[in-house]
């Protein structure tokens, strides 16, 4: 049974940083292209960064030059460095996997699999 399991969110005022973790189980997760997703209320779920299992990325233009997607395949971990960030870009924050190897941010949730839980981030003065 996969799991997957995000941290890291929180809190921040506009220009600061955070990084979001999810760690995961229960899939060969070197075999799996990984992407975070969010969501804002009253919106739709939509792609912000992806890495195929040879780590190529794709990033959605809103979030290009400010955020990092990283894996660590040594300790099936997802990673999200969040800097510069915006009010905009307040939402649940969901890690999501992939059982192929590609994968980019303009596929749809639906391509996704399996979901974690999900970390609120909430950007504020």
């Amino acid at each position: 049974q996969v799991q997957l399991v995000e941290s890291g969110g929180g809190s921040v005022q506009p220009g600061g940083s955070l990084r979001l973790s999810c760690a995961a189980s229960g899939l060969t997760y070197s075999s799996y292209c990984m992407g975070w997703f969010r969501q804002a209320p009253g919106q739709e779920r939509e792609a912000v960064a992806t890495t195929n299992t040879n780590a190529y990325t794709t990033y959605a233009d809103s979030v290009k030059g400010r955020f990092t997607i990283s894996r660590d395949n040594a300790e099936n971990t997802l990673y999200l460095q969040m800097n510069s960030l915006k009010s905009e870009d307040t939402a649940m924050y969901y890690c999501a996997a992939k059982r192929y190897q590609y994968c980019t941010v303009t596929e749809s949730a639906a391509a996704f699999g399996d979901w974690g839980q999900g970390t609120q981030v909430t950007v504020s003065s």
